[in-house]
């Protein structure tokens, strides 16, 4: 549950950033005002609908890593879990206004046990570029998504899960942690993205 709660609180923090203020009369902008009155949850379908039908840039995803944190495991589950998580993935992307990264994705890749697992859905970083060269950057976000596994028979299950990336041009590194309970769980998964065309 605590979890859970965090999850919220960084979502409004990252889909809410402090408004916009105009300088003359020390007002929220009326566009501002208008997005908060639709709530998170049209916020946040509206973000979803624009990224799956105005979103230029394809990309490819490889994943790389399966961690599973050793801190929390017996030496006999590490031994037989798997940590190459062969697979790929596709997706659509766009950088709204603000410079942030919005993404519809899917990928599937070998799971712990060695099985395939699919996972798809809705993602967003919020990005800083550190320096002048605005290629190099780093992203913070979250994913919405839904996975499958064959150790839960393939039933739909919701992962909303936390994002951290780090960029250069076309080339991003991007990771997410899943957090779990002692021998479950506790997994940092992380992957290659590859966008097809330079961002604006």
């Amino acid at each position: 549950m605590a979890f859970i709660r965090i999850s919220i609180v960084c979502l409004l923090v990252l889909i809410f950033p402090a408004s916009p203020v105009n300088a003359e009369t020390g007002r929220e902008n009326n566009n501002v005002k208008h997005a908060k009155d639709q709530g998170l949850w049209a916020h946040f379908k509206n973000n979803v609908a624009e990224t799956w039908n105005n979103s230029p840039n394809k990309e490819f995803y490889l994943p790389v890593i399966t961690w599973h944190n050793r801190w929390t495991y017996d030496q006999e589950k590490l031994d037989n879990y798997n940590e190459r998580p062969w697979g790929a993935g596709y997706g659509i992307s766009r950088f709204d206004k603000n410079g942030n990264w919005h993404a519809v994705y899917a990928m599937a890749f070998k799971d712990s046990f060695n099985k395939w697992e699919p996972i798809g859905g809705y993602a967003y970083e919020k990005i800083w570029r550190p320096i002048e060269r605005k290629d190099f950057r780093f992203g913070l976000g979250f994913t919405t998504s839904i996975t499958t596994r064959d150790n839960w028979n393939y039933i739909p299950i919701p992962a909303p899960l936390p994002l951290v990336s780090i960029g250069y041009n076309q080339l991003t590194f991007q990771a997410t942690y899943i957090p779990g309970t002692y021998n479950n769980g506790n997994v940092f998964f992380a992957w290659l993205r590859w966008q097809q065309q330079n961002f604006s």
